[in-house]
C-alpha cells in the first residue's frame, strides 16, 4: 500500500497556506512563544518590535539547538537597510518575504 502525507504549512497570523512559513520564537517577560509566519508576517513582526528592540538590550548565551536564538526579533534592523547592503554586496535578495538568515549574518558582521 502507498501512502501520501501533505504538509501544508500555514502562517498562524493570516491563516494563508504559505510554503515559506517558519516557525519563529520569541520570550516577553520569561515566557517563550512560537509562531509560526509566512515571510511578510515574520517583515511586519519586526517592523512592529523594532522601536523595542533598537531601545532594548539583546541577551546573548542562549541559544537554541539550531542556532537560532530564543527572541527572533532582537535584531530590530530594518531590513529595508539589510536589503539594499546586500544587493550593494552583489547578495541575491529577493524584494519582498524574509531576508535569509546568512544575508543578515553578513550585515551584521559588516556593521
Amino acid at each position: 500500500m502507498a501512502q501520501k502525507v501533505v504538509t501544508i504549512y500555514t502562517d498562524d497570523l493570516t491563516g494563508e497556506e504559505s510554503p515559506e512559513a517558519a516557525t519563529h520564537s520569541i520570550a516577553i517577560d520569561g515566557v517563550k512563544y512560537e509562531i509560526d509566519l509566512g515571510p511578510d508576517s515574520y517583515d511586519k513582526m519586526l517592523e512592529a518590535l523594532a522601536p523595542f528592540t533598537r531601545a532594548g538590550r539583546r541577551v546573548r548565551g542562549s541559544r537554541k539547538a539550531g542556532g537560532r536564538t530564543d527572541t527572533a526579533v532582537s535584531s530590530g534592523v530594518d531590513t529595508a537597510k539589510i536589503r539594499a547592503w546586500a544587493k550593494e554586496n552583489d547578495y541575491d535578495v529577493n524584494d519582498r518575504g524574509r531576508v535569509p538568515a546568512e544575508i543578515r549574518e553578513a550585515y551584521t558582521k559588516a556593521h
